[in-house]
C-alpha cells in the first residue's frame, strides 16, 4: 500500500485529510514543515500533501528543503484556502504536480492522489527503462559508467570488470538462445555475489562491471571469484547438462580506489590491464592492477618457476569426452597436428559428420535440437584426446590422436550406435567421412 505523508497545521483540517486517505493509503500526519522533514528521514513516503501557508515553514520551503536535503524529486501535491490564481502557478513553478483548494470532496482527493501516484509510477518506469539493460536487468553501459563514476569520486572500494570465459563456445555449440540463458544466469550471480549498496552493470556483450564498496582486503574478492566461478558452472551443467565441457568460467580484473585514483575512466583502464593480465594466465581468477601487473600471475600470485607456470596453463577440472572447440581455434589445432603428421608419422584420424533429413519421416524435432543431440553423443563417444567442433547447422569435424584403422572403425561404430538410440534418428541420420591426415 502506498505512504502518503499530510502536513497541515490546522488540526481539523489535518485530520478530516488523514481519514479520507486512510481507506486507501497508509498516512503519516506532520502539523508543521519541521516535523514533515523529520518525518520523512524515517518514513521515505510515496507522496506529500502539504498546506501552503503555514507558520515557521512553508509548503514551498518545505518542498525545496526536502528536495534539496534528498537531492531527489519528491511527488508534492499542495492545497490551500487561498482562491488566488497566482498562489496555484506558483505551486505549479516550485514543482507541484497538483494543486487542490479548501474545502475539497473526498472522491475529488482521492481521485487527485490516485493520477498523481499513477504518474509517478509511469515516469519511474521510463527512467528504469533508460538506465537498465533490457536482457539482464542491470545498469546498462551509460548509466553504469555514470553512477560507478559518481561512486569512484566519493567512495572507497574495488572496482571490477567481470568477464565471461569461453562464453563464445555457448552461442557456437547450443544456439543464442542458450547464450542468453547463461547470460541472464550470470548477471544473477553476479549481483548475488554483491552487497545491495553495491554497483553492477552490463558494458555489452559478456562483460560486466561491479563497484563494491568498503572492502577491507583481497581475501574478500578471492572469496567472490571463487564464488562466482563454481555457482557458473552449477548453473552451466543445469542447463546444458551434466556432460557440457564448455570452459566456462569467469574472469576478474579488480583495481582499488582511491589508491589507485578517483577518476573513473583511469580506473577502468587499470582493471582492463588486470583483467588482461587473468587472461593471459589461465582464466578463471582475478587479479589486481599494480605498476608492474604485466608481470602478476592469477589472483596477484608472481610466476616464478615452470611448475607453477603448467598449472597456470593446464585445463581445469577436465569434463569427460572429447575435447570441445570453435572453429577457429580447431582450424588451430588442427594445423598443429598436421605437422606432427608430417614430422613424426603419427596416425591421427580425421571424421566428418553430417546431419540430414530423412524422406517423409515425421520430424519430431527441429534440425537444430537434432544437431544439439548428436554433438553430445559425439563428444561422449570420444576419448578426452580427441577434439571436435561445428562446422554450420548441421555438419561436424572431430580429430582422433594415434589410432589404428580397426580401432577407428569401432569408433565409428560406437559413435552410430550411440545415434540410433537418440530419438531424434527417427527423424534424422547421420552420414560420415573419415581419413587419415598424410
Amino acid at each position: 500500500m502506498k505512504k502518503i505523508m499530510i502536513v497541515d497545521d490546522e488540526m481539523i483540517s489535518l485530520m478530516m485529510t488523514e481519514h479520507i486517505l486512510s481507506t486507501e493509503y497508509n498516512t503519516i500526519c506532520a502539523s508543521s514543515g519541521q516535523e514533515a522533514i523529520s518525518l520523512y528521514e524515517q518514513e521515505r513516503p510515496d507522496m506529500v500533501l502539504s498546506d501552503l501557508r503555514m507558520p515557521g515553514m512553508s509548503g514551498y520551503e518545505l518542498q525545496q528543503r526536502l528536495q534539496k536535503m534528498f537531492s531527489e524529486t519528491i511527488p508534492f501535491m499542495f492545497m490551500t484556502a487561498d482562491s488566488d490564481d497566482e498562489t496555484e502557478s506558483k505551486g505549479f513553478e516550485n514543482g507541484a504536480l497538483d494543486f487542490i483548494r479548501k474545502p475539497f470532496r473526498a472522491d475529488v482527493l482521492l481521485r487527485r492522489v490516485g493520477n498523481i501516484l499513477q504518474t509517478v509510477e509511469q515516469i519511474q518506469g521510463l527512467k528504469k527503462a533508460a538506465v537498465t539493460d533490457p536482457m539482464t536487468g542491470l545498469l546498462n553501459k551509460a548509466s553504469a559508467q555514470e553512477e560507478i563514476g559518481v561512486l569512484c569520486r566519493s567512495a572507497s572500494g574495488v572496482l571490477m570488470m567481470i568477464d565471461l570465459d569461453s562464453f563464445k563456445l555457448v552461442n557456437d555449440i547450443y544456439g543464442h538462445a542458450m547464450g542468453d540463458k547463461v547470460l541472464i544466469r550470470f548477471a544473477e550471480i553476479i549481483r548475488s555475489a554483491v552487497r545491495s549498496t553495491d554497483l553492477v552493470g552490463r558494458m555489452g556483450g559478456d562483460e560486466f562491471i561491479a563497484f563494491c564498496q568498503n572492502i577491507p582486503d583481497e581475501s574478500v574478492i578471492a572469496k567472490k571469484s571463487e564464488y562466482i566461478n563454481s555457482r557458473l558452472v552449477e548453473s552451466a551443467k543445469e542447463f546444458m547438462g551434466e556432460d557440457m565441457n564448455i570452459p566456462l568460467g569467469a574472469s576478474l580484473g579488480c583495481v582499488m580506489a582511491p589508491e589507485e585514483g578517483d577518476n573513473f575512466h583511469d580506473l577502468y583502464k587499470k582493471a582492463d590491464k588486470a583483467l588482461y593480465n587473468v587472461k593471459q594466465h589461465g582464466k578463471h581468477g582475478y587479479a589486481f592492477y599494480k605498476d608492474d601487473s604485466g608481470s602478476e600471475g592469477i589472483a596477484g600470485e608472481r610466476v616464478t618457476d615452470l611448475a607453477n607456470t603448467f598449472m597456470i596453463l593446464k585445463e581445469r577440472n577436465p569434463a569427460k569426452g572429447a575435447f570441445v572447440l570453435s572453429y577457429e581455434h580447431f582450424r588451430s589445432v588442427f594445423r598443429f597436428l598436421y605437422r606432427i603428421t608430417g614430422n613424426y608419422k603419427k596416425e591421427i584420424w580425421m571424421a566428418m559428420f553430417t546431419l540430414i533429413e530423412k524422406d517423409g519421416a515425421d520430424i519430431e524435432m527441429s534440425q537444430a535440437e537434432a544437431s544439439d543431440a548428436f554433438f553430445s553423443i559425439l563428444c561422449n563417444s570420444l576419448r578426452q584426446s580427441d577434439i571436435v567442433t561445428e562446422q554450420g547447422k548441421n555438419q561436424f569435424l572431430a580429430v582422433l590422436y594415434e589410432l589404428s584403422r580397426a580401432n577407428m572403425d569401432q569408433v565409428m561404430i560406437r559413435v552410430m550406435d550411440n545415434w540410433k538410440e537418440d530419438p531424434a534418428s527417427h527423424s534424422y541420420s547421420i552420414v560420415y567421412e573419415m581419413d587419415i591426415m598424410k
